[in-house]
Protein backbone atom coordinates (compact mmCIF):
# COMPACT_ATOMS: atom_id res chain seq x y z
CA UNK A 1 0.00 0.00 0.00
CA UNK A 2 1.43 3.30 -1.01
CA UNK A 3 1.77 6.07 1.61
CA UNK A 4 2.41 9.45 0.94
CA UNK A 5 3.01 12.33 3.11
CA UNK A 6 2.29 16.25 1.87
CA UNK A 7 3.36 18.74 5.00
CA UNK A 8 3.68 22.29 5.46
CA UNK A 9 6.90 23.71 6.71
CA UNK A 10 7.32 23.29 10.52
CA UNK A 11 10.18 25.48 11.78
CA UNK A 12 11.91 24.60 14.50
CA UNK A 13 9.21 22.97 16.26
CA UNK A 14 9.46 20.08 14.02
CA UNK A 15 6.32 17.53 12.96
CA UNK A 16 2.90 17.93 15.25
CA UNK A 17 2.26 15.73 18.17
CA UNK A 18 -0.69 14.06 15.60
CA UNK A 19 2.00 13.81 12.79
CA UNK A 20 4.68 12.31 15.21
CA UNK A 21 2.08 9.27 15.96
CA UNK A 22 1.10 8.57 12.47
CA UNK A 23 4.51 7.93 11.14
CA UNK A 24 5.51 6.04 13.79
CA UNK A 25 2.97 3.61 12.32
CA UNK A 26 3.57 4.00 8.69
CA UNK A 27 7.66 4.09 8.87
CA UNK A 28 8.40 0.69 9.81
CA UNK A 29 11.14 -0.27 7.52
CA UNK A 30 14.08 1.83 9.15
CA UNK A 31 16.97 1.60 7.08
CA UNK A 32 17.50 4.15 4.62
CA UNK A 33 15.99 8.33 4.71
CA UNK A 34 16.88 9.37 1.05
CA UNK A 35 16.58 13.21 1.12
CA UNK A 36 16.31 15.08 -2.23
CA UNK A 37 17.58 18.42 -2.35
CA UNK A 38 15.33 21.64 -3.97
CA UNK A 39 17.99 24.18 -3.91
CA UNK A 40 20.81 24.39 -6.48
CA UNK A 41 23.78 23.67 -5.12
CA UNK A 42 25.84 25.63 -7.68
CA UNK A 43 27.90 22.84 -8.14
CA UNK A 44 30.06 23.31 -5.35
CA UNK A 45 32.56 20.43 -4.87
CA UNK A 46 31.64 20.59 -1.01
CA UNK A 47 29.19 17.80 0.08
CA UNK A 48 26.53 18.47 1.74
CA UNK A 49 26.71 17.05 5.75
CA UNK A 50 23.47 14.90 5.84
CA UNK A 51 23.23 16.38 9.91
CA UNK A 52 22.92 19.76 8.64
CA UNK A 53 20.04 19.44 6.71
CA UNK A 54 17.66 21.15 8.62
CA UNK A 55 14.65 19.21 7.53
CA UNK A 56 16.57 15.83 9.69
CA UNK A 57 15.91 17.24 12.75
CA UNK A 58 12.48 17.36 12.60
CA UNK A 59 12.93 13.10 12.57
CA UNK A 60 15.35 13.03 15.20
CA UNK A 61 13.04 15.23 17.19
CA UNK A 62 10.38 12.49 16.55
CA UNK A 63 12.40 9.81 17.55
CA UNK A 64 12.98 8.18 14.38
CA UNK A 65 16.58 7.00 13.34
CA UNK A 66 17.67 5.50 10.58
CA UNK A 67 20.44 3.49 9.64
CA UNK A 68 21.53 5.29 6.66
CA UNK A 69 21.16 9.13 5.87
CA UNK A 70 21.88 10.18 2.34
CA UNK A 71 21.13 13.56 0.44
CA UNK A 72 20.82 13.86 -3.28
CA UNK A 73 21.59 17.30 -5.26
CA UNK A 74 22.78 18.14 -8.40
CA UNK A 75 26.44 17.08 -7.31
CA UNK A 76 25.29 12.84 -6.58
CA UNK A 77 25.98 11.28 -9.72
CA UNK A 78 22.66 10.13 -11.26
CA UNK A 79 23.18 6.66 -11.19
CA UNK A 80 23.81 6.57 -7.49
CA UNK A 81 20.72 8.83 -7.17
CA UNK A 82 18.93 6.16 -8.53
CA UNK A 83 20.12 3.66 -6.74
CA UNK A 84 19.50 5.56 -3.87
CA UNK A 85 15.85 5.92 -4.21
CA UNK A 86 15.19 2.05 -4.99
CA UNK A 87 16.61 1.36 -1.53
CA UNK A 88 15.22 3.86 0.34
CA UNK A 89 12.70 3.45 3.30
CA UNK A 90 11.35 7.03 3.00
CA UNK A 91 12.00 9.41 0.15
CA UNK A 92 11.83 12.68 1.39
CA UNK A 93 11.48 16.04 -0.62
CA UNK A 94 12.71 18.87 0.44
CA UNK A 95 11.63 22.13 1.19
CA UNK A 96 13.52 25.35 -1.21
CA UNK A 97 12.38 26.30 -4.91
CA UNK A 98 10.15 23.82 -6.41
CA UNK A 99 11.48 24.18 -10.26
CA UNK A 100 15.58 23.68 -9.18
CA UNK A 101 13.59 19.91 -7.45
CA UNK A 102 12.16 19.59 -10.28
CA UNK A 103 14.79 19.95 -12.54
CA UNK A 104 16.84 17.79 -10.73
CA UNK A 105 13.68 14.74 -10.45
CA UNK A 106 13.85 15.10 -14.17
CA UNK A 107 17.58 15.10 -15.42
CA UNK A 108 18.23 12.65 -13.08
CA UNK A 109 15.09 10.41 -13.67
CA UNK A 110 13.80 9.80 -10.38
CA UNK A 111 10.19 10.31 -10.76
CA UNK A 112 9.11 7.01 -11.93
CA UNK A 113 11.77 5.36 -9.81
CA UNK A 114 10.03 6.87 -6.92
CA UNK A 115 6.36 6.07 -7.97
CA UNK A 116 7.41 2.86 -8.45
CA UNK A 117 8.84 2.71 -4.65
CA UNK A 118 7.73 0.82 -1.65
CA UNK A 119 8.97 3.64 0.15
CA UNK A 120 6.83 6.18 2.43
CA UNK A 121 6.95 9.56 0.45
CA UNK A 122 7.21 12.65 1.54
CA UNK A 123 7.77 16.21 0.72
CA UNK A 124 7.56 19.53 2.66
CA UNK A 125 6.63 22.80 0.62
CA UNK A 126 8.60 22.22 -2.42
CA UNK A 127 8.55 19.23 -2.29
CA UNK A 128 4.81 18.45 -1.37
CA UNK A 129 4.29 20.56 -4.53
CA UNK A 130 6.44 18.32 -6.50
CA UNK A 131 4.56 15.20 -5.72
CA UNK A 132 1.62 16.93 -6.73
CA UNK A 133 -0.54 16.64 -9.74
CA UNK A 134 -0.19 20.09 -11.04
CA UNK A 135 0.79 22.90 -9.04
CA UNK A 136 0.45 27.00 -8.92
CA UNK A 137 4.32 28.72 -8.74
CA UNK A 138 4.30 32.31 -9.85
CA UNK A 139 1.38 32.39 -11.58
CA UNK A 140 2.18 29.42 -13.46
CA UNK A 141 0.57 26.07 -13.34
CA UNK A 142 3.50 23.61 -12.96
CA UNK A 143 3.09 19.88 -13.87
CA UNK A 144 4.57 17.33 -11.07
CA UNK A 145 5.01 13.77 -10.07
CA UNK A 146 1.75 13.09 -10.21
CA UNK A 147 2.00 10.59 -6.61
CA UNK A 148 -1.75 11.16 -6.96
CA UNK A 149 -4.44 13.08 -8.87
CA UNK A 150 -4.88 16.41 -6.91
CA UNK A 151 -2.83 19.42 -5.94
CA UNK A 152 -0.56 20.96 -2.53
CA UNK A 153 0.80 23.80 -1.60
CA UNK A 154 2.27 24.59 1.88
CA UNK A 155 2.64 27.98 4.09
CA UNK A 156 -0.84 29.33 2.49
CA UNK A 157 -2.15 32.34 3.60
CA UNK A 158 -5.88 31.54 3.48
CA UNK A 159 -6.97 34.87 4.00
CA UNK A 160 -5.18 36.35 0.61
CA UNK A 161 -8.77 36.44 -1.75
CA UNK A 162 -6.60 37.07 -4.51
CA UNK A 163 -4.10 34.43 -4.20
CA UNK A 164 -7.23 32.50 -3.80
CA UNK A 165 -9.21 33.42 -6.66
CA UNK A 166 -5.58 32.71 -8.82
CA UNK A 167 -6.13 28.93 -8.01
CA UNK A 168 -9.94 28.80 -9.04
CA UNK A 169 -8.93 27.58 -12.63
CA UNK A 170 -7.13 24.67 -11.70
CA UNK A 171 -9.66 23.87 -8.67
CA UNK A 172 -11.85 23.73 -11.62
CA UNK A 173 -9.81 20.57 -12.81
CA UNK A 174 -8.58 19.22 -9.50
CA UNK A 175 -8.76 19.55 -5.76
CA UNK A 176 -6.36 22.15 -4.68
CA UNK A 177 -5.54 21.09 -0.49
CA UNK A 178 -4.00 24.18 1.21
CA UNK A 179 -1.98 23.41 4.41
CA UNK A 180 -1.40 26.57 6.94
CA UNK A 181 -0.45 28.31 10.21
CA UNK A 182 2.48 25.61 9.91
CA UNK A 183 1.57 22.53 11.31
CA UNK A 184 -0.89 21.06 8.27
CA UNK A 185 -0.52 17.63 6.65
CA UNK A 186 -2.25 15.45 4.03
CA UNK A 187 -1.41 11.80 4.47
CA UNK A 188 -2.68 9.35 1.26
CA UNK A 189 -2.74 5.82 2.45
CA UNK A 190 -3.87 3.73 -0.44
CA UNK A 191 -7.11 5.55 -1.47
CA UNK A 192 -7.54 7.14 1.70
CA UNK A 193 -6.89 10.89 2.59
CA UNK A 194 -6.06 11.53 6.14
CA UNK A 195 -6.03 15.17 7.21
CA UNK A 196 -3.84 16.68 10.01
CA UNK A 197 -3.42 20.38 11.49
CA UNK A 198 -4.93 23.16 9.72
CA UNK A 199 -5.67 22.48 5.81
CA UNK A 200 -8.12 23.72 3.51
CA UNK A 201 -9.47 22.99 0.24
CA UNK A 202 -10.28 24.71 -2.69
CA UNK A 203 -12.68 22.76 -5.41
CA UNK A 204 -14.36 23.70 -8.29
CA UNK A 205 -13.83 27.18 -7.37
CA UNK A 206 -14.80 27.29 -3.86
CA UNK A 207 -12.87 27.31 -0.47
CA UNK A 208 -13.35 25.11 2.87
CA UNK A 209 -11.64 24.23 5.70
CA UNK A 210 -11.29 20.63 6.19
CA UNK A 211 -12.01 18.52 9.29
CA UNK A 212 -8.79 16.68 11.20
CA UNK A 213 -9.36 12.99 10.42
CA UNK A 214 -6.24 11.68 12.83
Amino acid sequence: MKTHYYLDWFYDKGFSEKLVNVLHEDITDRKSLVMISAESSDFSDEQVNIDSVFERTWFNQANIYFDEYHFIDDRTQKEDAQRLIQNASVVFLCGGTARDQKHLVTEYELSDLIKKSNAVVMGTSAGGMNMSDEYVDECTVCEGMALNHFSFEAHFDHDNTAMIEERFPLSNKMDIYVAADKDGAVRVKGSKIDIIGNVYLISHSKIQKLAETL
